[in-house]
């Protein structure tokens, strides 16, 4: 385990959907969050107290958390320096990042020096099994979506909360590196070798006979050209009877990609479905959640009443409207 509480990086990062690591910890795990650090030229805030690293520190922070994600998981001049400060400080380093923190000397070196510790949250498990298929005991749903950051793991948690609140057993099994943070454990799909993705989400989710449920973290989209092979790795391994598409209605064009618009809802619904139907013939959508951050409150209401008439499927922004309404119909079928 990381050792908490921790001090949640923002560095100079403009991009709002670029710190969603930290910002998922500072939603879910507040009190194990003391502050924020960012630079003057940094915009963004989590409304948390902004310190420096040595105040940090001397709040109680045992961790710096590196909660950014980038094109390419890259650590700049900027985050090496200031995760050299952090261990200079007396903090742990945690990161997600594709390039490891072990793999930068200067980070590498000083933490042994001080005798801290580095956690590089997108280390798979060692020796993950290649996926088969078969049928296994249990209930599961996974989320999916019309892109990349589009709120899968806010929905994924809030299902799991709904249905542990209906006295239903629920597990949040994290396949991301801030679900994994705010989880504590999990599996980072997209740091799996290609051939045992499918293989890594049997193990994550595996049989259960409880009658309860493991709810799924989809990443990425089958509509992304960057991260479809993920995606259908996860459908193949999450052998889920329930699907919920994870969409956001402001969003202009695919993560990344300027120019290539979102797929039409019913199309990406009924594409995963496909999918998912070699492992899970059976496999159902239960309901649509949208991202209405950026959306007036009636407006959001309105365009999710629309949806829901349009596709014959609940619909709803889990964190401004609830779920109640999809496990409604999750439960019911």
């Amino acid at each position: 385990m990381i050792p908490a509480p921790y001090l949640l990086y923002l560095g100079r990062s403009n991009d709002a959907v670029g710190i969603k690591t930290s910002r998922g910890l500072a939603e879910f795990r507040p009190d194990d969050c003391v502050g924020e650090f960012r630079h003057d030229d940094g915009p963004l805030t989590l409304g948390l107290p902004r310190l420096t690293m040595a105040e940090g520190a001397a709040a109680g922070a045992k961790t710096l958390v590196l909660g950014i994600a980038n094109s390419g998981g890259k650590m700049g001049a900027d985050l090496i320096a200031d995760a050299v400060a952090a261990l200079e400080a007396g903090m742990n380093v945690a990161a997600g990042l594709h390039q490891r923190l072990r793999d930068v000397p200067e980070i590498a070196s000083l933490a042994e020096e001080r005798g801290l510790s580095l956690f590089d949250v997108r280390d798979p498990p060692a020796n993950l099994p290649v996926g088969n298929g078969n049928p296994r005991a249990g209930h599961r749903l996974l989320t999916v979506g019309t892109d990349c950051s589009v709120g899968k793991m806010y929905t994924t948690i809030a299902l799991t909360r709904a249905i542990q609140a209906r006295g239903i057993p629920a597990d949040f099994r994290a396949t991301g590196q801030t679900g994994i943070l705010i989880a504590g454990d999990g599996v980072p799909v997209d740091a799996v070798v290609a051939d045992f993705i499918s293989g890594a989400i049997e193990q994550l989710a595996p049989a259960r006979n409880d009658n309860g449920w493991d709810v799924i973290e989809g990443q990425g989209s089958l509509f992304h050209p960057s991260f479809a092979g993920v995606s259908t790795g996860l459908l193949h391994g999450a052998q889920a009877e329930a699907l919920v598409m994870c969409h956001d209605p402001m969003r202009e064009h695919m993560r990344g990609i300027p120019g290539r618009a979102l797929p039409d809802l019913a199309e990406c619904l009924e594409h995963n479905l496909r999918v998912a139907r070699l492992t899970s013939p059976d496999v159902r959508a239960v309901g649509i959640c949208l991202n209405t951050s950026a959306m007036d409150r009636d407006d959001a209401r309105k365009l999710c009443d629309t949806i829901a008439e349009q596709l014959g499927l609940p619909c709803t922004d889990p964190i401004a409207f609830g779920t109640d309404t999809i496990v409604d119909a999750l439960l019911a079928g």
